[in-house]
Formats: C-alpha cells, sequence, structure tokens
C-alpha cells in the first residue's frame, strides 16, 4: 500500500517532469575593452589634447554571448546610455560643467533584432566601422535588422539612423556615462516590427517572447576628471 510519504514524492517528480527547468541568463562578453571601460576605437567621439573632442573611429563593439536555453529561434540586442544630461544647450560649454547630480535620460546607441539563432557573437566592426553622419540602412542583413539609434532625437521623425552608434558623451560632463549592452534569447524566429523601429518598439515586440536575458557593463568619458 502507498503511503502517504510515497504518493507526495511521486507529485513533486511528476511536476518536476512536467515543468521545464528555467535557464540561467545568457553570459554576455565584450572582449574587446579595458577593464570595464569602453575602448577609443569602439567610441563617436575621442578625447584631444585641449582636453575636448573629435570624431572618433566609431567601431561596433564585439559581443558573444552564451547559447540560449531550448526554444531559442532568435535574438535581439541593445545598447543604451541612462546617463545623458537632459538639457542638450550645456553639452560641451566651455564655461560651464554637467554637474554628476544634473537630471539624466537615456540614449539608444544600438539596436538589433531577429538575430540567427545560429550566430552568438558579432565581431568589432560588423555593425559601424567609421564614422557617419546619417548612420546605416534600417535594413535587414545576415546578421540581424537594424533598428533607430538615438540620433535625431531617438525616434524617426528626423529620418532613419540604424547601425551602431558609439559613446559620445560632453567633455564637460562630471559623470562617467555607462553603456548597458543587453542581449535577448528570443522564441521566435522575427518579431512583430514595423518597416522602421526603435528600441521602445522592439522591447514591446519581445514581450512575453524572452527565453533569457543577459547584460553587461562598460564605462567611457573625455573628461579626465570625472566621477562614476
Amino acid at each position: 500500500m502507498k503511503t502517504v510519504l510515497d504518493i507526495l514524492n511521486a507529485t513533486i517528480i511528476a511536476a518536476a517532469v512536467a515543468t521545464p527547468a528555467l535557464s540561467a541568463d545568457l553570459k554576455v562578453t565584450l572582449p574587446k575593452s579595458d577593464g570595464r571601460m569602453l575602448l577609443p576605437e569602439n567610441a563617436s567621439c575621442i578625447s584631444t589634447s585641449s582636453d575636448k573632442s573629435a570624431p572618433g573611429p566609431n567601431k561596433s563593439l564585439a559581443v558573444s554571448w552564451s547559447k540560449g536555453p531550448k526554444g531559442t529561434r532568435s535574438y535581439a540586442l541593445t545598447m543604451v546610455d541612462p546617463d545623458v544630461p537632459t538639457d542638450f544647450s550645456l553639452f560641451n560649454k566651455a564655461d560651464k560643467t554637467i554637474p554628476k547630480d544634473f537630471k539624466r535620460m537615456e540614449f539608444v546607441h544600438w539596436v538589433l533584432a531577429d538575430i540567427p539563432a545560429s550566430r552568438t557573437r558579432l565581431a568589432e566592426g560588423t555593425d559601424g566601422n567609421g564614422p557617419s553622419a546619417n548612420g546605416l540602412p534600417l535594413e535587414r542583413t545576415a546578421y540581424g535588422r537594424r533598428g533607430q539609434n538615438g540620433a535625431g532625437g531617438g525616434n524617426l521623425k528626423d529620418g532613419p539612423h540604424g547601425g551602431y552608434m558609439g559613446a559620445c558623451p560632453p567633455w564637460n560632463d562630471a559623470r562617467v556615462h555607462s553603456y548597458h549592452v543587453t542581449v535577448y534569447a528570443l522564441d521566435v524566429d522575427r518579431l512583430n516590427l514595423p518597416d522602421l523601429f526603435t528600441r521602445a518598439d522592439l522591447i514591446a515586440a519581445a514581450k512575453g517572447h524572452i527565453l533569457a536575458s543577459g547584460s553587461r557593463e562598460l564605462f567611457y568619458t573625455l573628461n579626465a576628471k570625472a566621477e562614476k
């Protein structure tokens, strides 16, 4: 005769079999960085001898990530700076310093959707390799579909501006900026997105389809006196 303990054990085992194990978050790696600092070659602005700035190489970051859990059919990637001062009129003014505690907002540097499930890395320069006034076309590529970055006000009203846009914080900012690179493992081959889409569109379309995600943070500044 089965005891109560036997029945409980059988119930626990059956539940474990019926419920898939939750996957750990993706491990995201940024192999080319100086510790946790973004390299000048991956920035769209670099320091000059006058402590101001000049156009940078703007090579898209090298990024790799661990394979997504069972059921992963595509990946998506975003890169965001949450430390951008809200008052653009203060940017790069020789007679002003933007305080560390000044009000901040997000700026989107990179958006890729529909990255094939067979791909778990992007080589440096894959989605941007040099300064570009108009960015790259918002189109589907072999490594993913480009979304709108923050250029042109962060939306589509001033025309499409896709591809990687490297770091370019104000050189008079007292805060070191952080850059968050996030990869999402999704259970669909393609997200339901408009022809021209933003990061907000991607996050909304991915809702309910994210199996796992992972993020890494880098820092960058043009101000030698800036603090985190």
